[in-house]
């Protein structure tokens, strides 16, 4: 009988550890694509304040460089596009969209003299730099957070976990496609 009882006992007590083995699994794999999903956030965050800067900023050149439509269409489409996307993924191309584009403003703003020693535009432009600094190293964040999960559930056990509990590989923020060269600038 009480070879019966221990070996009861220990096969409970692996069943125990089992269980606390899969929930522990579990919600360490809830709590990071929770952070994945505030870092995500933060992107937004700093993606917002970026879209209500350019206005601004686009108002301001506007006023010296009315000829240049082209440009300023392409920043109010892809501004459109940004508010209409509704998914990370969709979020991630309209904001290299907004990137590109704001780079060909740059290159328009390099003709102007006195409109890059206007004190109007050289704020715009000191805060939409600190924008992009802070949206560099949110995006950064995120990944690192990505690239934790990612890790985390293709390996085993925690892979066991993943694929029964639905937890799969999330998508990285990537930069936008030639965002790599700087924009030409001529004089």
């Amino acid at each position: 009988m009480k070879k019966g009882i221990t070996g009861l006992l220990v096969i409970l007590g692996i069943i125990v550890l089992i269980g606390g083995w899969l929930v522990s699994t579990y919600n360490g794999l809830v709590r990071q694509s929770e952070a994945i999903d505030g870092q995500w956030a933060q992107v937004e965050n700093q993606l917002q304040r970026r879209h209500d800067l350019i206005p601004n900023l686009v108002a301001t050149v506007k006023g010296y460089a009315q000829h240049e439509e082209e440009v300023f269409t392409a920043i109010a489409d892809a501004r459109a596009r940004l508010n209409q996307a509704a998914t990370p993924e969709e979020r991630t191309a309209a904001s290299n969209e907004i990137e590109s584009a704001l780079a060909r403003l740059l290159v328009i703003v390099e003709n102007y003299p006195e409109l890059k020693a206007d004190a109007q535009f050289i704020r715009l432009m000191d805060e939409l730099s600190g924008t992009e600094t802070r949206i560099a190293v949110e995006r950064l964040r995120f990944n690192e957070q990505v690239r934790v999960y990612n890790t985390r559930i293709k390996q085993f056990p925690a892979v066991v976990i993943a694929r029964l509990m639905g937890f799969g590989p999330r998508t990285y923020f990537e930069m936008a496609e030639g965002a790599e060269e700087a924009p030409m600038v001529e004089f």
